[in-house]
């Protein structure tokens, strides 16, 4: 079944369409959810609700073959809503005022070409949840502070200071696995 019929079949409410859609993006997007969650139940937890809001709003899909951003966008935004929901009252009092290390703006490029991803993943994930989620948001999914700020309810700034110190506490987490700052420039 080509993209466009099965998006068509999934409107059309087909079970079995539904069900191929569902293997088709499950593992990708299981892994968004999975860099926005704090364990895999939770991250299991957030793909089974998106999906569900991703199958009540497909009607809105005009244009079939851009599905694929579609779907990414919308367990994104789903995300980044359960974080608000459950998550962020733990948020923003983490402080690591401590690390104190400074990044050209595109030394992340630099960085992740060079580390293997399950490890930077796994580093990512050990970051307090604000830093994680801002991380994951700029770095990851490409959204800018103005988007992350408005999506999380914070301010432009507060994104900003949340990125600059994830990373740098990013940078120290790696050291402690043994990866050393002159290893990744």
């Amino acid at each position: 079944m080509e993209l466009a019929e099965l998006v068509k079949a999934c409107q059309r409410q087909d079970a079995r369409a539904q069900a191929v859609f569902y293997d088709r993006y499950k593992s990708k997007l299981l892994g968004v959810c999975l860099r926005y969650a704090k364990t895999v139940a939770e991250a299991e937890d957030i793909f089974q609700e998106g999906i569900l809001r991703i199958f009540a709003k497909i009607n809105d899909i005009q244009n079939p073959q851009a599905i694929d951003n579609w779907v990414k966008t919308i367990m994104v935004r789903h995300a980044i809503d359960y974080y608000n929901q459950v998550t962020r009252k733990e948020m923003l009092s983490t402080s690591h005022e401590d690390v104190r290390l400074d990044w050209e703006n595109n030394d992340y490029t630099v960085l992740f070409s060079k580390l293997d991803v399950s490890l930077l993943l796994e580093a990512i994930n050990e970051l307090p949840d604000g830093y994680r989620i801002v991380i994951n948001m700029h770095f990851i999914d490409g959204y800018k502070h103005a988007e992350i700020a408005e999506m999380l309810g914070i301010k432009e700034v507060t994104s900003r200071s949340q990125l600059l110190k994830g990373r740098n506490l990013l940078i120290k987490k790696l050291e402690q696995k043994g990866i050393k700052q002159h290893e990744i420039f």
